[in-house]
């Protein structure tokens, strides 16, 4: 009893709560970091928690308190410390540096995965105490004092590489150190669970249930196949490439379940890479920043975990298997046979998901490769191409003297203007705009065009619906950008329209764009004087979008006519803070907006889901108001506009398998420009019934040439 009650009372000594103090500093500098606090008080804090390491050692001994749980908790401090300070350090230096402080977390999950790397040496080195002290104090000092960026740099890769050293060399002693006698196969039973659900995990979202994970996958006896290979290199190496296939195809699931949320469709290998970044910038909108930039550190390593772990249980059951022949064979024999049964019977217990997966992702590379060379004979074919470079002004003769404006309101999609519970609330918009572009003078006529994309990706159904082609997927915008192709907005100039790209979202130089498309001016969130607040992920309200564009572009008096594409991006996700409408003459340089920017974050309104539905249908309603209140109140007979969404909103907010349809509309005061397009049969008014037509957006470009043109 008495022993007991020491080992209590020495779990809880004054060394102890020192250290426990450290974690609790480490807290702190980490709060301090992503709140922006002063140098000083970082300084502060991490100045406390090395001297809390410093001073925890020397307690236990003077006290003689020293115990394995002090030196564990010791070690785990010091572990945490050395991470939050390897995340301050690598936003100035890169996000590699945040390996130095994940790496005692990775080699901790290799000894436990590896049985001969368990059992630690019966020495422990100081040179690993002296590593992780000079870690920390590298770490701290480039974190804390204003250290130039190639000292710092210099000094952060040398701690790094000693670093490395050390566990290298940890791991070296541990593989060299006597085994005890197995107990229990822990490890062995571990391995098979993670292989198992890396072969039966789902790759749809429909399928994500418990069920799934109870299925029998025949790829299960790859395992013992493997076991049965004499050689112990060769079937190490097998082991290793079968289990990186596993947790390649384990990736590829957890995508295809991201993109079909998001993007209503399967992930792509080849060009969907792409999407990662914009994806973690879009999640910052919602969630903050640093949140996104944490979700991405963690999906970061949950890859390599994945990628390192299924490889090693992978080779783990294989050796284990190759020890137990006959077990192993007759476990494999059972599988098969309760496989053939249930598969016989129909039920969804036998699987092949795995090897079924295999087989669609390398077609679909295939089709990927083919469908390159495809899109390479359709960019060559072009039915205006040559009439274009002969006589550009016979294509667009019906549109002489006007300013021609292509305009997109970004994530307008079919649910905002039916069966939704935000879309009556935009028809009354539309409503009350057909209303009041009708008393000034305006006609308007709409439909439908179904977009290349889905909840994301606007620049798809930007250059489908301008060159005439099926532009779905990054691979083929890449492969357009680099060609030569007539767009509408080429024509134009070269019929001797001023063009002009208004992008408030884009924030840096698009130098594809401008050499692809041509337009003589380029527009962005940096060069439109724009001086108010930014609302979510879209930096500049709709109405100074058009406020600006007017004044810029359309008020001068001696000019060209202009053509112009547009990007109304206030409702573009996360659809909050939203802007309001202010009046026209005092919109200015934005300042105006100012008082407009204490609404709900993204963060508050993503807690609520229909929170959500309604702050879409509100974005979507601010657009059109802007857009119509700007035809009306600057009175332009010579103006001609196409009005169209980009494609649906995320699945959260439209649901599930609605479509590709977007709504479209043309709005002009001319009665000739309308009489054109006569014969398209789209119904009057901004607001399209269920049955109003419905076209391809490719189609557009060389319809709209065909209703213009001589």
């Amino acid at each position: 009893m008495l022993q007991v009650q020491s080992r209590q009372v020495s779990a809880t000594n004054a060394a102890n709560v020192v250290t426990g103090a450290r974690f609790l500093l480490a807290g702190a500098v980490a709060v301090a970091a992503v709140a922006d606090g002063s140098r000083l008080l970082l300084g502060i804090l991490v100045t406390l928690a090395l001297l809390t390491d410093l001073v925890d050692g020397r307690l236990a001994r003077a006290q003689d308190t020293t115990s394995e749980l002090g030196a564990r908790l010791d070690m785990e401090a010091d572990a945490l410390l050395i991470l939050v300070l390897s995340a301050v350090v690598a936003a100035d230096l890169g996000w590699w540096v945040l390996g130095i402080g994940v790496a005692r977390y990775a080699f901790g999950g290799l000894f436990a995965l590896v049985p001969r790397l368990r059992t630690p040496p019966a020495a422990p080195r100081p040179w690993c105490k002296t590593v992780a002290v000079l870690v920390g104090g590298v770490l701290a000092v480039v974190a804390v004092l204003p250290v130039p960026h190639v000292l710092a740099l210099v000094a952060v890769e040398a701690a790094a590489v000693l670093l490395a050293e050390s566990f290298a060399h940890e791991a070296v002693d541990r593989w060299r150190a006597p085994q005890p006698p197995p107990v229990v196969p822990y490890g062995t039973v571990l391995a098979f669970l993670v292989v198992w659900l890396a072969l039966v995990a789902p790759a749809s979202r429909d399928d994500v249930t418990v069920h799934a994970l109870l299925r029998l996958p025949i790829e299960v006896l790859v395992v013992v196949a493997l076991a049965l290979v004499p050689w112990p290199r060769l079937r190490t190496a097998l082991a290793v490439a079968f289990g990186l296939l596993l947790a390649l195809l384990l990736l590829v699931k957890v995508l295809d379940v991201a993109f079909n949320t998001v993007f209503d469709r399967d992930f792509d290998p080849v060009g969907d890479w792409y999407y990662l970044g914009p994806g973690i910038a879009v999640l910052g909108d919602s969630i903050g920043v640093w949140a996104a930039r944490g979700v991405a550190v963690l999906a970061g390593l949950a890859t390599v975990v994945a990628l390192v772990g299924v490889s090693l249980a992978m080779v783990r059951l294989v050796r284990v298997a190759a020890g137990h022949h006959r077990f192993s064979l007759s476990a494999a024999t059972a599988l098969a046979m309760a496989w053939v049964l249930a598969f016989v019977m129909g039920t969804p217990i036998a699987s092949t998901s795995a090897a079924s997966l295999t087989v669609d992702e390398v077609n679909l590379v295939r089709a990927d490769l083919h469908d390159t060379r495809v899109f390479n004979g359709e960019i060559g074919q072009d039915a205006y191409a040559a009439r274009a470079a002969s006589d550009p002004q016979s294509l667009v003769s019906g549109l002489a003297g006007k300013d021609v404006l292509l305009v997109f309101v970004e994530s307008y999609g079919r649910v905002a203007v039916q069966d939704t519970s935000y879309s009556s609330g935009i028809d009354d918009v539309l409503d009350q705009g057909t209303a009041a572009l009708d008393a000034a003078g305006y006609h308007s006529q709409s439909a439908f065009l179904t977009s290349p994309t889905f909840g994301a990706g606007s620049w798809l159904a930007h250059s489908t619906m301008q060159s005439g082609l099926w532009v779905d997927s990054q691979r083929r915008y890449r492969q357009l950008l680099g060609a030569d192709r007539l767009t509408l907005t080429s024509l134009f100039g070269q019929a001797g329209w001023r063009t002009v790209f208004d992008v408030p979202a884009d924030t840096k130089d698009w130098p594809e764009g401008k050499d692809f498309y041509g337009f003589d001016q380029y527009y962005d969130s940096r060069n439109v004087g724009f001086r108010g607040p930014k609302f979510g992920y879209a930096p500049i309200p709709d109405q100074y979008t058009l406020s600006e564009f007017r004044r810029r572009e359309l008020a001068p008096a001696d000019r060209k006519p202009v053509m112009a594409e547009i990007d109304l991006v206030s409702s573009h996700h996360p659809w909050t803070p939203l802007p309001h409408m202010v009046p026209w003459d005092q919109v200015g340089d934005g300042s105006a907006y100012d008082s407009q920017s204490q609404q709900p974050t993204s963060e508050e309104v993503f807690q609520d889901p229909d929170k959500v539905k309604e702050m879409y249908g509100q974005s979507v309603e601010y657009s059109w108001q802007a857009l119509t209140s700007w035809l009306t109140t600057f009175n332009d007979p010579n103006l001609v506009l196409v009005v169209l969404g980009d494609h649906q909103p995320h699945t959260y907010v439209s649901g599930e398998h609605v479509g590709h349809d977007v709504p479209v509309s043309v709005i002009a005061q001319d009665p000739a420009v309308m009489q054109r397009i006569a014969g398209w049969g789209w119904q009057d008014g901004l607001h399209p019934s269920p049955d109003a037509s419905v076209w391809r957006m490719d189609t557009f470009r060389d319809r709209f040439l065909q209703a213009f043109s001589n």
